[in-house]
């Protein structure tokens, strides 16, 4: 029987739908993780460098990209509650026997979350109620907030990759645990910061593909300048350091996770020499068919020289390594994200040669196409680098100690296809809100520009919460106004509340 059919079949009937279920939520979760940890980053960026050159176009940007942070956070709330939940209900065992080992990554991402709260609530209430500098001191923490829930999630996540700080004891059972061993595992480092610059480096091309669509639309002011310019600025000086440290992690899995390096680059027998595929399927006899080979290039890659021994999949009895199929998806994956990757290196380059040659922005539309295709590809690339994590993994739940087949729920399978079901109905609804939001957010903010076009750059006599200036006294209200209207025109920076 083929290998993967055959793991089906020994496998207990809850263990598929609890991994889809955990897998679309992940998923989802997933594409709004690189603006909740590096947007507020970003945001602060322009917002000091409004303040520092007294920018209203900077300012009133800061402003509304603080306001898509706050929507995005409410409903990262609710994505990622459903994922505390999950790890409870759907994987007991593993929470049951190695929560005390490394339950801490949860707990400080927890904080970290609740910190996060309270900032954005400070500075979305801060415009036009706080002093200009006060507002944005009392906002430089956010970032490290966000990063610090990254950290909780990454300590989690690697120590299942690399679990360390325990010992067992006679009936396999964690004793003796050392939290400062069990968060900073091998595998810590290389795979927050990893992590971390991902995050930044695709918000990064998702703020600027925004703008980038508006450029090829033909909006081609300040406002839409400064909005990609920044955001892809980041990311572009990111990207050749995310290479980097791409690179690292890499080397660090074929030192401390030896077969699931062999899965991702389907590596069947322990050998030097080792050849390379571009995509291709692993046949469980070990051949591999399509893709492109490219001699010797693994070996290379992984030491320096084609002499490095690689670790094969057989090197591992059959029960302990990832199948067939599971090898070929990890390796797909892992040559999406670094294929990816590899393009948005080269929008990099391209957009610092046009700026250090000629000092502006480029001016070809295929530029523009390009930028405002790599926002949804770097997404693409972060949910590849989840699937070759979590997929080369396997058969562990944690890395050479606990099967996931053992930490499963014993909740019936009916019962789980049905909570599945809900999960993706409740998602597209949750989903479809914010898309309509984010839209309809957009469209008060072409209302109230135009209204300041008309009005030659003044204030719009019908004052919004997305039109005026984000410092300066609100404008006075005449007797018998309805609310939010009146005549004013404040300086651009006033340290008045």
């Amino acid at each position: 029987m083929h290998s993967t059919l055959q793991a089906l079949a020994d496998a207990p009937a809850q263990l598929l739908p609890a991994r889809s279920l955990m897998a679309f939520t992940l998923a989802s979760h997933i594409i709004l993780v690189p603006l909740g940890v590096a947007l507020p980053l970003i945001t602060l960026i322009l917002h000091g460098y409004g303040l520092r050159r007294e920018d209203r176009t900077a300012l009133l940007l800061a402003r509304r990209w603080s306001a898509v942070m706050a929507v995005q956070f409410a409903i990262g709330v609710i994505t990622g509650t459903v994922l505390s939940f999950e790890f409870g209900l759907l994987w007991p065992g593993l929470m049951g026997r190695w929560g005390d080992v490394f339950g801490i990554g949860f707990g400080v991402e927890a904080w970290a979350f609740f910190l996060e709260a309270v900032l954005i609530a400070i500075y979305l209430y801060g415009w036009r109620r706080l002093p200009a500098r006060t507002h944005f001191l009392l906002a430089l923490p956010l970032p490290a907030t966000a990063l610090l829930g990254a950290f909780g999630i990454l300590a989690a996540n690697s120590w299942m990759n690399t679990p360390r700080g325990f010992r067992l004891d006679s009936f396999g059972n964690p004793v003796d645990v050392e939290i400062w061993k069990a968060v900073f595992t091998p595998m810590f480092g290389p795979q927050y910061w990893h992590f971390v610059v991902a995050m930044l480096v695709t918000a990064g091309y998702v703020v600027a593909g925004v703008y980038a669509a508006g450029w090829l639309r033909g909006r081609r002011d300040r406002y839409h300048r400064l909005g990609f310019a920044v955001p892809f600025t980041v990311a572009a000086v990111l990207t050749p350091v995310q290479f980097v440290l791409g690179d690292s992690i890499a080397r660090k899995v074929f030192h401390e996770q030896p077969v699931k390096f062999a899965a991702m680059e389907m590596v069947w027998k322990t050998d030097t020499h080792v050849p390379e595929y571009l995509f291709g399927r692993l046949h469980p006899d070990g051949d591999i068919s399509g893709g492109i080979r490219i001699p010797q290039l693994d070996s290379v890659l992984a030491g320096f020289s084609p002499d490095t021994r690689v670790t094969g999949l057989t090197s591992v009895p059959e029960d302990a390594r990832p199948t067939a199929t599971q090898a070929t998806i990890a390796h797909w994956a892992f040559d999406i994200m670094v294929g990816i990757g590899s393009l948005l290196l080269v929008i990099a380059l391209w957009y610092a040669l046009v700026w250090l040659r000629r000092r502006r922005l480029p001016a070809s539309a295929w530029f523009y196409r390009c930028a405002a295709v790599a926002g949804v590809a770097s997404v693409v690339a972060v949910e590849s680098g989840w699937i070759t994590t979590e997929v080369g993994r396997q058969p562990w739940i944690v890395y050479e100690n606990m099967r996931v087949a053992e930490a499963v729920t014993s909740t019936r399978s009916p019962t789980l296809w049905i909570m599945f079901g809900l999960v993706v109905v409740v998602y597209v609804f949750v989903f479809g809100s914010f898309l309509v939001v984010l839209l309809k957010m957009r469209t008060r903010w072409r209302v109230a520009d135009e209204e300041d076009r008309r009005s030659g750059g003044a204030r719009s006599r019908r004052e919004t919460p997305e039109s005026g200036l984000p410092y300066g006294p609100r404008p006075a209200v005449p007797s018998g106004a309805p609310p939010g209207t009146g005549d004013a025109a404040s300086p651009p920076m006033d340290d008045r509340p």
